[in-house]
């Protein structure tokens, strides 16, 4: 008889573990770069690990990269637990490449707000080819109309959103059946799907209760932080100017060590960024010429020529350098000119003073003594002192020379100046008129 009481309590607790299953949270606000499929991946992994009934993406983005949007969706789709995507809070919005995830999810929610869709596919390289760009509109067109029609969704107006770029608020999104549910809140959302039978992908049947459930949020680590950061494009090139211009004062003054450290640095961070962008080398060299042009500008008299054009390179450069999809995906013009002016005009100045440094005449150690004139303190036969520079100095000289004798400096050997006569002016001479 006493068992029945432990046997009673095992059982609810058995019965209860569902209810108790954990949910992570995902927060993806950002462009769809190469390291967000590389954050899900690893928010997958670890909501798997620790026994997650369910992961929910809080999706805000602009777009992003096409291959990288088929390994996001793909990953969902294949995931061994269920994903809600939640285009979240409101106000954001989950357009183009976002599209594609919101409708891969197994379960589509939208704040109120928000809104999705304008999906159409650009290739900035070929514009013109519009055989190429139909191709890609109708690669993109079956694969979103093949993901919404196996997640029971209208793949009619999912088409739509790629081929003529329509967008939807979640009231309408919601009417065309391209979504499942509008919720303000987190915990509207897992009300929502506690209980249901959800189909997955692979057409399994899963009953989630995660009603109440605690929440594991996943936070970013610092390397995907970073990545996250300096994969801006905006920030890559700042970094890849900033970087020239340091490494070029650190050529120009040997051992100073710091413009080194930071110029290496900086140039190694863009490039990483800009090697997981799609970048546009011909508008890299152009950024490389426009220091050529600065520095002409600074040794050759141009008038503000070559500086001019430096600035036009550097400009163009900018704006080319980047070949996104999306504006966001591009070095604004704001910033290439907010850096193009001020670091041509910083790097002319840099420039030019040490073209002045290295054209002035040492006035430093022995280099500086040379053809310094001073005057005999004692006879020189051969040697003597001599004062030269405001100091009295040992000196020799190869012919006998009196005391209050101005002499020349014509070397320095072990700190003894050798010396000659300097010739002084015949002041009674008549001057010829």
């Amino acid at each position: 008889m006493q068992l029945r009481p432990i046997l009673s309590f095992c059982a609810v607790l058995i019965l209860a573990t569902p209810l108790f299953a954990g949910v992570a949270h995902l927060e993806l606000e950002q462009m769809i770069l190469p390291v967000t499929d590389e954050i899900l991946e690893r928010a997958l992994a670890e909501a798997v690990e620790r026994g997650d009934e369910l992961l929910v993406i809080s999706l805000s983005t602009p777009g992003g990269l096409e291959t990288t949007t088929r390994r996001i969706v793909n990953r969902i789709l294949t995931s061994p637990i269920p994903v809600v995507v939640w285009v979240a809070p409101s106000g954001e919005r989950a357009a183009s490449a976002g599209l594609f995830i919101l409708l891969a999810a197994d379960v589509a929610v939208m704040a109120p707000g928000t809104n999705t869709g304008a999906a159409h596919p650009i290739l900035m390289n070929t514009e013109t080819d519009e055989v190429l760009q139909q191709k890609m509109q109708n690669d993109s067109a079956a694969f979103i109309r093949s993901i919404a029609e196996r997640r029971g969704r209208n793949p009619e107006s999912a088409e739509r959103g790629v081929r003529e770029s329509v967008a939807w608020t979640e009231a309408e999104a919601l009417k065309l059946g391209l979504i499942d549910l509008i919720a303000g809140d987190l915990e509207s959302v897992l009300e929502f799907v506690s209980g249901r039978e959800i189909r997955r992908f692979d057409g399994s049947v899963v009953t989630l209760r995660v009603a109440g459930a605690p929440i594991h949020e996943v936070e970013l680590t610092l390397r995907q932080r970073l990545l996250a950061f300096i994969m801006n494009p905006n920030i890559a090139f700042v970094l890849l100017s900033l970087g020239m211009l340091a490494l070029w004062a650190e050529f120009q003054n040997p051992g100073a060590i710091l413009p080194g450290a930071i110029g290496g640095l900086s140039i190694l961070l863009a490039v990483i960024a800009l090697n997981m962008l799609p970048t546009r080398y011909a508008a890299l060299a152009l950024v490389l010429v426009a220091f050529a042009f600065f520095a002409l500008e600074a040794k050759f008299t141009s008038h503000g020529i070559f500086g001019v054009a430096g600035v036009i390179s550097m400009f163009l450069g900018a704006i080319l350098l980047v070949d996104g999809p999306i504006p966001e995906m591009r070095v604004s013009w704001v910033t290439a000119l907010a850096v193009a002016i001020p670091f041509g005009i910083i790097a002319v100045f840099l420039m030019n003073l040490a073209l002045r440094s290295m054209r002035s005449r040492v006035t430093t150690g022995s280099e500086g003594m040379m053809g310094e004139v001073g005057v005999a303190e004692t006879l020189l036969d051969p040697t003597g002192k001599v004062f030269v520079h405001g100091e009295i100095w040992s000196a020799r000289a190869a012919v006998p020379i009196q005391p209050g004798t101005p002499v020349r400096v014509r070397a320095m050997r072990d700190l003894i100046l050798e010396v000659e006569p300097a010739a002084e002016p015949n002041l009674d001479k008549e001057p010829i008129r």
